[in-house]
């Protein structure tokens, strides 16, 4: 299947019939189905789950994922980590240099402090454009987004049309799963962890953007901590822009 005979009819389709599956066969499924399939990783827990089964199904796979230029350096040592042990292709995208530049000429090298608006810039340079760009030859891509996480991601479905990336299928294996599933694979197959966790912290990006959560505090707490009542998201996984999540 490719994004020429995807639609969003047939998607539709799929997530009603893979809705109850397990995760190993939604990833089974996106692989047998599309030709080229990507799998996005920001080495947390729920994408080196994904990592670790993708390497159970296929000899090769190719691992895509977002460097910043403001990642956490035990970010980057668990990337190698995973090289390492698993023998993925790791695709490290980055952003374009020239719009950071006029971004940061502009605004400032933390510009994300100062308004909601300039942090959606920021996420948008540094994530969302480099993302459109390594998704602009795939025909499906994986996610490890859960509905559990937030309330910005309840609605997600297993596979839907991912209109901002030209239609293409967007697949989230683990959406149904709950922390304690994911914690509990990670320690049945011994899959590394990003050192943070062990930090306290529930959910990791940029260092500049991420703290570790206090006890009682919502998993995504430590991002965008001084921002109130904003959605705790960077842009991936919006269709439309802030408050659409879900449909893509």
């Amino acid at each position: 299947m490719t994004p020429a005979n995807n639609s969003a009819r047939e998607l539709e389709a799929a997530a009603v019939r893979l809705e109850g599956e397990p995760a190993e066969s939604v990833l089974s499924w996106a692989y047998d189905t599309f030709e080229r399939t990507s799998l996005v990783a920001s080495f947390q827990a729920e994408s080196s789950v994904l990592i670790d089964m993708a390497c159970r199904l296929r000899d090769e796979v190719t691992v895509v994922t977002l460097d910043t230029g403001r990642l956490h350096p035990e970010t980057h040592e668990i990337m190698e980590v995973f090289r390492s042990r698993y023998g993925i292709r790791l695709q490290a995208v980055a952003p374009d240099a020239q719009e950071t530049e006029d971004m940061v000429g502009e605004h400032g090298v933390n510009l994300f402090y100062n308004a909601p608006e300039l942090r959606h810039l920021c996420c948008d340079v540094r994530k969302s454009r480099p993302l459109a760009r390594a998704l602009a030859g795939s025909d499906a891509w994986l996610s490890g987004i859960r509905r559990a996480q937030a309330t910005t991601r309840i609605a997600t479905p297993v596979v839907s049309e991912d209109r901002s990336h030209g239609g293409i299928a967007k697949i989230a294996p683990l959406a149904r799963w709950s922390t304690a599933e994911v914690w509990e694979y990670i320690e049945r197959h011994d899959v590394p962890q990003h050192p943070l966790y062990a930090r306290g912290f529930t959910s990791i990006g940029c260092l500049p953007c991420t703290r570790a959560t206090r006890p009682g505090e919502d998993a995504r707490a430590g991002r965008w901590w001084w921002e109130h009542g904003q959605d705790k998201e960077c842009g991936l996984h919006w269709s439309n822009g802030p408050g659409q999540e879900g449909a893509a």
